[in-house]
C-alpha cells in the first residue's frame, strides 16, 4: 500500500498493512501538507496580518499570540479588512505543490471558524457576542464560513486528500464555551463544511486541543472523520476509548502536556501502546503524530525518539 493508500483505509477502518504515521524524518510520514503562497489565515509569528490583528512572541515557541485586536467595537465591522482567498497569486504553484506529495496523502487547510473570530475581535469580545450581539457574531462567522466554502471548492479541482480544521475549543477539564451555545451557533456551519468536503471527495480532519469531550459526538455526527488532539490525558485515554474507537480516527502525538513533556522514556513508549490500543488498532482509526514545536513544549530529543521508535515498533510488531 502507498502512504496515501494507508491513511485512506486508516480513516475508513479498512485494515492498512501498518501503522499510519506523521513523524519527522527519517520515520515514516504518510503525510503531505500543500499551502498556498499565502493563506488567509496567516498567522505571523510577529507583525500585523491581512486582517489587521497585531501579533507578537515571547520567542519560545513557533507560533505567537495577538495583542491588538482590529473589531474592537461591532460599529467599526464595515472597516474589517477582509481578504480575498480568490486572488490567483495566493493559488500560484499550488498544483506542483499537491503533485510534489508523490503517493503521500496531501492535507491543506482553510480558515479557522472560532479562532481567527477571536484573533478579530479578542476571546472576552467572542464569549460576551454570544449574549450581547450574536447577529454580529453570525454575520463574521458566516463570512469565514464563506471563505473556507470557497476553498473547499477549489480544493476539489486538485487531487487533495484530507481538509483540516483549526480550532481549540477546549479549557484543561472544559469547553471554552456552553456546549448548547456551541450547537447553536458553530455546530451547523461546521456541518455544511464538513459536507462541502465530502461532496468533493476530501476528508475531514480538526486540531482541536484542550477538553472537547462535550463536543465529540456531535462532531461525529455532522461528519467529522479524523479528530487530531495534542492533549488527551485531561479526558483519559479510557473515557475517549470507550465512548468514541471505531466511530472516529484519531490523530496523535504523546500527551503533550504530561507523558510527553515530563515521563521518562519507558512512560513514553508505554503510552504509545496504550493509544494505539486504545484508540485504535489494526483496522485503523489511529495515525501516530509528531508534534510540529516540541522545543516549545519541553520535549527533549530522549523523548521524541523513545516515541518515533516506539511508533515504529509497534507497526512492525502488530501489522
Amino acid at each position: 500500500m502507498t502512504p496515501r493508500e494507508i491513511i485512506r483505509r486508516t480513516i475508513r477502518f479498512e485494515n492498512p498493512e501498518r501503522l499510519a504515521m506523521c513523524l519527522r524524518e527519517p520515520y515514516t510520514n504518510d503525510m503531505h501538507y500543500a499551502g498556498l503562497v499565502r493563506s488567509v489565515d496567516y498567522r505571523p509569528s510577529k507583525g500585523i496580518d491581512e486582517w489587521g490583528a497585531v501579533w507578537n512572541n515571547i520567542g519560545v515557541c513557533n507560533l505567537g499570540e495577538v495583542k491588538d485586536f482590529p473589531l474592537k467595537d461591532w460599529t467599526d465591522f464595515d472597516k474589517l479588512k477582509i481578504p480575498d482567498p480568490s486572488e490567483e497569486w495566493r493559488w500560484e504553484g499550488f498544483e506542483d505543490k499537491v503533485n510534489a506529495s508523490g503517493d503521500k496523502y496531501t492535507i491543506v487547510m482553510g480558515i479557522s471558524l472560532y479562532e481567527r473570530i477571536h484573533f478579530i475581535r479578542g476571546l472576552e469580545n467572542t464569549w460576551m457576542d454570544i449574549y450581547d450581539d450574536r447577529e454580529n457574531l453570525e454575520k463574521l462567522l458566516d463570512i469565514l464560513k464563506d471563505i473556507s466554502l470557497y476553498m473547499i471548492e477549489r480544493y476539489g479541482r486538485y487531487n487533495v486528500d484530507g481538509f483540516i480544521f483549526t480550532d481549540d475549543w477546549g479549557l484543561q477539564n472544559s469547553l471554552m464555551i456552553s456546549p448548547d451555545h456551541w450547537r447553536e451557533i458553530w455546530k451547523p456551519r461546521y456541518a455544511e463544511l464538513f459536507k462541502a468536503c465530502h461532496d468533493n471527495g476530501i476528508d475531514t480532519i480538526m486540531h482541536s486541543c484542550g477538553y472537547i469531550v462535550d463536543i465529540l459526538e456531535d462532531l461525529i455526527e455532522i461528519g467529522l472523520d479524523v479528530i487530531q488532539m495534542d492533549q488527551q490525558e485531561n479526558m483519559g485515554l479510557d473515557l475517549l476509548g470507550e465512548r468514541f474507537r471505531g466511530r472516529i480516527t484519531f490523530f496523535n502525538p504523546v500527551d503533550i502536556q504530561q507523558t510527553m513533556a515530563h515521563g521518562t522514556s519507558d512512560e513514553i513508549r508505554a503510552y504509545c501502546h496504550e493509544m494505539f490500543s486504545k484508540l485504535g488498532g489494526t483496522e485503523g482509526g489511529f495515525i501516530a503524530k509528531f508534534y510540529g514545536d516540541p522545543k516549545g513544549a519541553g520535549h527533549t530529543e530522549e523523548a521524541l525518539e523513545a516515541m518515533f521508535s516506539e511508533f515504529e515498533k509497534i507497526s512492525r510488531t502488530y501489522f
